[in-house]
């Protein structure tokens, strides 16, 4: 079965390489991503939050609509933008609808993505969103679990003379970030958000070229499932 889940999702889930290419996004039916058929159901995987507990993914997302994605801090583009565009769809939606979405960011560079790194990173977004991290064989493991391809390092991202911790600026780059520590290598994941619903099912995936406008759209049929095939 975890197999099937992995093949099912791996032909869609194709990695972006170095974090700057997505899968193209067919017509939907409902949702506003790529809906999966069959719906797989939402993974399990233990991993460690930023403070040092242990957090058991399904369990503590059970019930809830939760965004997954597994990225990193030091991604130039998608994984900022990724972020950014859940977080600017959940403040459009009510507070009561808001309020029930857990956002889960899996890093997929622990050499560089300490808790404190991880932390501060995920504040530019929204102080509410989880952090996981845990070793190479654990990422793998919870990215097995999700029915994504496991990360790999990528080529050098170039950076500013002087300021190793700064990238140009591509013309009409969504939005603005700040990276916290020096770039170097870059790794090469997934990008695409996993969106899980309260029937804890997979019922659409988000590749890059998603607008803000679609994830926040599709968060009431996450909350309410049953809306999606009325």
């Amino acid at each position: 079965m975890k197999r099937a889940l992995a093949l099912v999702l791996l032909l869609a889930l194709a990695p972006a390489s170095a974090c700057n290419g997505s899968p193209k996004k067919p017509a939907a039916l409902g949702y506003h991503g790529v809906e999966p058929d069959p719906k797989p159901s939402r993974p399990s995987f233990v991993l460690t939050d930023v403070d040092g507990r242990s957090y058991d993914f399904a369990a503590r997302t059970k019930g809830r609509p939760t965004y997954l994605y597994f990225g990193y801090t030091h991604c130039p583009d998608e994984c900022p933008t990724a972020m950014a565009d859940i977080a600017v769809a959940l403040r459009k939606a009510p507070k009561a609808e808001r309020d029930k979405a857990v956002v889960v960011f899996v890093t997929t560079d622990p050499k560089r993505d300490t808790p404190a790194v991880l932390r501060r990173w995920l504040d530019q977004f929204s102080p509410s969103f989880v952090g996981l991290l845990g070793d190479d064989a654990q990422i793998a493991k919870a990215e097995t679990a999700s029915g994504v391809a496991i990360a790999e390092p990528g080529a050098p991202i170039p950076t500013i003379a002087g300021h190793p911790d700064e990238h140009p600026t591509e013309p009409g780059a969504p939005i603005t970030h700040k990276h916290f520590g020096p770039l170097g290598y870059s790794v090469t994941h997934s990008a695409v958000i996993l969106a899980y619903d309260a029937d804890d099912r997979l019922p659409v995936l988000y590749p890059g070229g998603v607008t803000v406008s679609d994830i926040a759209n599709d968060l009431p049929l996450l909350l309410d499932p049953a809306r999606a095939s009325r």
